[in-house]
């Protein structure tokens, strides 16, 4: 598959021999948009490997409260934290467009990093760039106002996941995932009309374009400025 991987993603970092045993793996299975592909509590003990298309990360509390925890694309793994700890799945992975996917089993992922180093040094890269945006969005809760709160993680998606529009010079960039209002919520930490305003005081400054779950961002190094973001992506 030629393919230019996304450079925050697992498959970016494989050697090509060890990117093309990988991608020999498993079962291939395609996924219509909105069906989930791995179940929250489900204890089954495979990965998916994303090869094309985009999925969100989703966790349901017991009183019935849903949040966003991740969005994952083209070269991502799924599902590996279930795998590797042998416990049942924390959150349930839907597919945000149609997506296809590899089925790869613990066994077969296992054998995968025994064998190519370069694997397990892009397999702890992975874990520990997730570890840290996780932290990241601690420290924020505390450090920042919403709208700085929304702004980052807005500056983080784009980095990962935004779309340069032509002739703009890298300042104007389209989000290539549709997210909604609850989600980017969800993803801010912040309670959906706090995160309204929050957006509402973005669009103000000249900072993002709203439409109806599509964000623009206008000034992509202003929006930095704005979300105090020095640091490389965690993605």
């Amino acid at each position: 598959m030629n393919y230019a991987w996304p450079s925050s993603t697992f498959l970016s970092r494989l050697q090509s021999a060890t990117l093309e045993n990988v991608l020999n793996q498993g079962t291939p299975m395609v996924y219509p948009v909105h069906r989930p592909l791995l179940h929250q509590g489900d204890d089954s003990q495979h990965v998916l490997l994303i090869t094309r298309g985009v999925v969100k990360v989703v966790a349901s509390s017991e009183s019935g409260y849903e949040m966003l925890l991740a969005v994952r694309v083209a070269g991502d793994l799924v599902g590996e934290m279930a795998a590797f700890e042998d416990r049942p799945r924390s959150g349930t992975v839907i597919a945000c467009s149609d997506v296809t996917a590899r089925i790869i089993h613990l066994n077969a992922l296992e054998a995968i990093l025994a064998h190519h180093p370069d694997a397990t040094r892009a397999m702890m890269r992975m874990l520990c760039a997730r570890l840290r945006w996780a932290n990241q969005r601690r420290i924020d809760f505390r450090a920042y106002d919403s709208p700085t709160r929304l702004a980052r993680v807005l500056a983080e998606l784009s980095q990962s996941y935004g779309r340069p529009e032509p002739e703009s010079a890298g300042r104007r960039i389209v989000l290539s995932v549709t997210l909604t209002q609850p989600e980017l919520a969800s993803l801010a930490g912040l309670a959906l009309p706090t995160a309204e305003k929050a957006l509402a005081t973005l669009s103000h400054l000249g900072l993002v374009d709203r439409s109806y779950r599509q964000i623009t961002i206008c000034d992509f190094p202003k929006l930095l400025e704005f979300a105090k973001v020095v640091a490389e992506n965690p993605y």
